[in-house]
């Protein structure tokens, strides 16, 4: 009785083996081709990791400052003339159950220049602001030199500079006299950046007093800040035009400051879908670029195929061999493309003073496209080749 043959089956071990040998034996040409993928999947790793990493200190940003922080300020009535809100407007905000701080500051008609000499006009872009004694810790905000405005110093001829307005002015340390109209005042502070407010780094702060006192100021409040429990934001958001201007409520426009900074999130998160549409180009390019390096690989090898058919090899054994090429080219280059871009993303996390952050999907996605790829590049030159008559793979030149 005979036995019926059957051809033998490559183990795993075996079809690595074979499938590398095409690759070790061609390494400039596998390096180009895997250059490709790697920077498609470099890409797209980086992409992801800057979004979440820039999202992961934003959100950061945002639970240190705040998100209840909310803003009441005065706009135009139906003639275009500014509307002023009442001289008590923050005491009646106060009386709202959930608010815990109430603050306030008011446009004061007077020009900053540095010194007496400077023209009137030429006031580098610096408003002048009233400020009460309990805005910086309402807002967050922190004095980089000197003091902020204290009972005294309200009254007094003193000014308490914005970081913008500090660096325009040319001011550099406290005690130093700037020009507000005709009067001298004397800086006591700079301000570090306020993040929730940034319009007030542009701004020179005095107290409603001094404001009245030499500037003429009426002491109606112009911006209403205050700040809730976070459960209540909303519901202090509802009312709180019409506690502020009560009769005028359509004349006072509010807003919440971290909304500013969660449309930035929003508008990365919209680059971020651009910058992976152009990692995804890249790593069609890559795999172009491999199936080209597999059919050239087909073409040169026409002999080397044919004796591996002489000898036995089936064409599943022939389209398998060059499959496992097209893979581990295209894993090579994923690998390294994820390498690149991990690398990369901590660089720049690190240099913005981020903390990095890369999703473990977006490695293994990038990973699982370039075996996809792999597979896609690799089935043409792979069913090519199983399909070479070994006569004629043999006689090719």
């Amino acid at each position: 009785m005979t036995r019926e043959l059957k051809p033998a089956r490559l183990a795993p071990r075996d079809v690595l083996r074979v499938g590398a040998v095409g690759l070790r034996a061609r390494r400039a040409r596998v390096v180009l081709s895997a250059l490709g993928i790697a920077i498609g999947i470099a890409t797209m790793v980086a992409v992801v990791g800057l979004a979440e990493s820039s999202r992961a200190d934003l959100m950061a940003q945002l639970d240190r400052l705040g998100t209840n922080l909310l803003t009441a300020e005065a706009g135009d009535d139906v003639t275009g003339r500014e509307v002023k809100l009442p001289k008590n407007a923050v005491a009646m905000v106060e009386r709202i159950g959930p608010v815990r701080h109430a603050t306030a500051t008011a446009n004061v008609d007077a020009r900053v220049r540095r010194s007496d000499v400077v023209p009137r006009e030429r006031t580098a872009g610096v408003t002048t602001q009233a400020a009460r004694l309990d805005l910086l810790s309402t807002l967050g905000g922190e004095v980089a030199r000197g003091t902020w405005l204290t009972p005294a110093g309200e009254r007094l001829p003193t000014t308490v500079l914005g970081a913008v307005a500090a660096e325009r002015l040319g001011i550099t340390r406290t005690g130093e006299a700037i020009m507000m109209n005709e009067t001298r005042v004397v800086v006591v502070g700079i301000l570090k950046p306020i993040e929730l407010v940034p319009t007030l780094d542009r701004v020179a702060m005095v107290g409603f007093p001094a404001a009245e006192r030499y500037f003429g100021f009426d002491g109606h409040p112009s911006t209403v800040f205050e700040r809730s429990t976070d459960a209540s934001v909303e519901d202090v958001r509802a009312i709180l035009a019409r506690t502020v201007n009560p009769g005028d409520e359509a004349v006072v426009k509010v807003s919440r400051p971290s909304d500013a900074l969660a449309a930035r999130a929003a508008t990365n998160e919209g680059l971020t879908h651009l910058m992976l549409g152009l990692g995804a180009v890249a790593l069609l390019v890559g795999g172009v670029g491999v199936a080209n390096t597999m059919v050239i690989s087909v073409l040169e090898r026409r002999q080397e195929i044919g004796l591996r058919r002489s000898l036995g090899a089936t064409r599943n054994a022939i389209r398998l061999q060059f499959l496992t090429e097209s893979l581990l080219l295209s894993a090579l280059g994923g690998g390294a493309g994820a390498l690149l871009g991990a690398a990369a993303t901590h660089g720049f996390a690190r240099s913005r003073g981020w903390a990095t952050v890369v999703p473990p999907w977006s490695l293994a996605g990038g990973l699982a496209a370039t075996l996809a790829i792999g597979v896609v590049a690799g089935l043409y030159p792979a069913i090519r080749a199983s399909r070479l008559h070994p006569t004629v793979a043999l006689n090719s030149a």
